[in-house]
């Protein structure tokens, strides 16, 4: 399966870069301003620091007592394996296993990342719903109303999909879809979801406040792509990037290519493309926000290594043997 991915990617980039000219693109890279690349690279971190946050708010929230440090080491481990594994799911198993080894609770670390996760997902669709409606009502794009219907619908389901595991009200009418034959399969899965998620049921201001952390984390990713974009020499609109970068990180979370490789900068072609903006300019942007995670991706390799170290040297416990008469 990796190999598979890692020729997902490979392809992926032969074909985007075969459409383009290369001297551009190259030229547009070695022309960057590095001021801009530099708070590009220090927006991005804040984001990555922004997501620890709402992670430490959801695991309070449910009763698990950790230090922020700590969790902002295992975001950051999470971002590094975002690189190596699928696209975000990669990254979220090895953030919840570090968490689950350091607190021992387990289920509340497993629990505490899809969390997480669906919260984050109902976030980036809210505000990929407000900046179309923006960009269609507002700036006259009508030809992308197909996104807005198509979020609209997206944050339809996902409430849908959060009430019916956290509601006991809306739990009770699910209830009834399960005694139709082609939905009755589902009914274990869904009862073992929607009662590991009981420890949030009653906490809605939690969840309010990792959801508004949660657009914040958003809102400073896309300034680190504005960033990139006027360190490139402009080209693409700050509402296209609030518009385009939550549907982008959607796209992400299919695990066909390795970290996003070539899925992302896809992704950049075909979205911006809606707009009007050309592949020399969205291309070069996509390459540098790619190569920006991976710099900020490198602490989390650092912490990783160094824990496994620490694990590796220390010496087993030996049981002390009893004596016979102990024994008898």
């Amino acid at each position: 399966m990796t190999l598979l991915k890692v020729v997902v990617s490979l392809g992926l980039m032969i074909y985007l870069l075969s459409r383009v000219d290369l001297a551009v693109v190259g030229a547009a890279i070695r022309s960057a301003n590095y001021a801009y690349l530099v708070l590009a690279l220090a927006l991005y971190v804040g984001a990555v620091a922004c997501g620890g946050l709402k992670w430490h708010i959801l695991l309070k929230a449910q009763g698990v007592e950790v230090r922020f440090l700590s969790v902002l080491r295992y975001t950051f481990v999470g971002v590094f394996f975002n690189n190596l594994l699928p696209a975000n799911v990669g990254g979220d198993v090895m953030r919840g296993y570090g968490l689950a080894r350091d607190t021992e609770q387990v289920a509340e670390s497993a629990v505490s990342v899809v969390v997480d996760r669906l919260v984050g997902l109902l976030a980036f669709i809210t505000a990929a719903f407000v900046s179309a409606v923006v960009v269609v009502f507002f700036a006259g794009q009508s030809q992308l109303m197909v996104i807005v219907l198509a979020s609209g619908l997206g944050l339809i389901a996902l409430a849908i999909v959060f009430a019916a595991l956290l509601s006991r009200h809306v739990r009770a009418w699910v209830e009834r879809l399960f005694q139709l034959k082609w939905f009755a399969r589902l009914a274990p899965l869904y009862h073992r979801l929607s009662d590991a998620l009981a420890a949030y049921r009653f906490k809605f201001p939690q969840l309010l406040l990792a959801f508004c952390v949660s657009l914040l984390t958003l809102a400073v990713s896309n300034f680190a792509n504005y960033a990139v974009v006027l360190a490139l020499g402009g080209g693409i609109r700050l509402i296209y990037i609030f518009l385009f970068n939550p549907l982008i990180a959607f796209v992400l979370l299919i695990p066909i290519s390795l970290g996003g490789l070539g899925l992302s900068q896809g992704a950049y072609v075909f979205f911006y493309g809606l707009v009007g903006v050309p592949v020399e300019v969205s291309l070069p942007v996509s390459v540098v926000m790619q190569i920006i995670i991976y710099i900020t991706s490198l602490p989390g390799a650092v912490l990783w290594w160094s824990a496994r170290r620490k694990d590796s040297s220390q010496p087993a416990e030996i049981e002390p043997q009893m004596h016979p008469e102990e024994i008898r």
